[in-house]
């Protein structure tokens, strides 16, 4: 009986503090981890939002295409007055 005591001791001094030690050594990484993938989502969620204009890129492009041919148009129509 005696030696189920000291084994119940050595448990309690010496394994259990390990284990919460380790378990602190993994717990603490994981929490930052955490953190990050928090901001990443939030940041890309923000990048998201800010990139719903794009559709209106093929607009611009072809009235800059429009805008190009006429000023191509007035140059040649300021050729023919000068």
């Amino acid at each position: 009986m005696t030696l189920w005591w000291i084994g119940n001791i050595v448990f309690l001094a010496v394994i259990i503090p390990v284990v919460i030690m380790l378990l602190n050594r993994v717990l603490r990484p994981a929490v930052e981890i955490k953190k990050y993938s928090d901001d990443v989502l939030e940041h890309g969620v923000l990048l998201i939002a800010s990139l719903d204009a794009t559709e209106e890129l093929l607009k611009t492009r072809d009235l800059v295409k429009q805008v190009g041919a006429g000023v191509g148009r007035y140059g040649a129509a300021l050729d023919r007055i000068l």
